[in-house]
């Protein structure tokens, strides 16, 4: 019998990808076989953040698709956010050590479908340095 692969997904709106994104999604890849990354919609985005993304999420999926250990880029579901989960089947379910949109319902939710998704919150990495509101923000002050 052929061992079975462990599937991870990461979520995030992944926009001006920067350092500390790539190190996310390496850090998830290191949690199993193959990487799944939701990317999220421009409308989620705008609601969680409270701006619109810089990028498209057309242009955010084509930068986290080519990064060469991201095995699969979806484009997250516009009104379930669990479709794209439901769909993907992973093993674990890798978060950003900032993420909290879903968290609390995703646990509940993971739990009444009786799925078997083990949810891992990953360490920041070095965020004085690499976070997109520094990025964000140092662009505004530059009137780029």
């Amino acid at each position: 019998m052929k061992n079975k692969k462990r599937k991870v997904m990461a979520f995030g709106t992944f926009d001006l990808l920067h350092p500390g994104h790539v190190e996310f999604l390496r850090r998830a890849k290191a949690l199993g076989d193959r990487l799944v990354v939701s990317v999220s919609r421009d409308t989620n985005a705008r609601r969680f953040k409270g701006a619109a993304p810089v990028f498209s999420e057309k242009d955010r999926l084509k930068l986290v698709g080519v990064l060469r250990f991201v095995d699969k880029a979806v484009l997250g579901d516009k009104r379930y956010y669990l479709s794209h989960v439901l769909k993907e089947r992973p093993d674990i379910i890798a978060l950003g050590y900032d993420q909290t949109a879903y968290v609390s319902a995703l646990k509940a939710d993971i739990k009444k479908l009786k799925l078997k998704i083990k949810i891992r919150r990953l360490p920041a990495f070095k965020t004085r340095l690499y976070k997109s509101s520094k990025f964000k923000s140092r662009i505004k002050r530059q009137n780029v």
